[in-house]
């Protein structure tokens, strides 16, 4: 499934704007507790803006400075056949860089961050509209796990992977509601 420019603005703008609405439902202990080891949804919506700013600000940086990363021969992988080949990668072992490992995230955070979430949301879309097709399919960044990637293929990428972060959220509170009913039956 290729997608056009505008069905990668409308994914991007659902997938940020989905996850904004489910961190603003969390109360602020579950926004900062770290669930099973893993990252809280503050230090997951931090580790997303930190991964999407470079993008938006690569699609902002005149064409010419992108040559310095290659341009592709090849036409861009399909939406699936990038998730499914970033999917592979994390089942192999894959994790993030240091780069985009977020710190310790407080409550008093959430809207500070979530607005600057939603302003990479809004480079991105603003910057996208400066691309043709072509341009979307020749020019390349690099990606910490998949390598170099054309920029179409990063922004799926962008997309999926603030939807990943998302289903993790949903994931880690249905374990805890599981657990703590689980608990309330035992002891009652």
């Amino acid at each position: 499934m290729y997608l056009n420019q505008h069905e990668i603005h409308s994914q991007i703008n659902s997938s940020f704007d989905n996850f904004v609405d489910f961190v603003q439902t969390l109360p602020d202990h579950r926004f900062t507790a770290t669930p099973y080891g893993k990252w809280s949804a503050g230090q997951q919506l931090q580790h997303l803006i930190k991964s999407s700013r470079p993008v938006a600000t690569a699609m902002g940086y005149p064409k010419i400075l992108l040559h310095y990363f290659g341009t592709s021969r090849q036409p861009s992988r399909s939406y699936p056949e990038l998730v499914e080949d970033y999917r592979q990668l994390l089942a192999h072992g894959g994790k993030s860089t240091i780069t985009y490992l977020p710190g310790i995230v407080y409550g008093a955070q959430r809207p500070v961050l979530i607005e600057a979430f939603l302003k990479q949301k809004g480079r991105l879309l603003e910057n996208l509209g400066r691309w043709s097709e072509n341009e979307l399919d020749k020019y390349r960044l690099p990606h910490p796990l998949l390598g170099k990637i054309t920029m179409r293929e990063m922004l799926y990428f962008t997309a999926y992977h603030t939807e990943h972060h998302l289903e993790q959220l949903k994931f880690h509170e249905l374990q805890r509601h599981n657990w703590e009913n689980q608990l309330q039956q035992l002891i009652f």
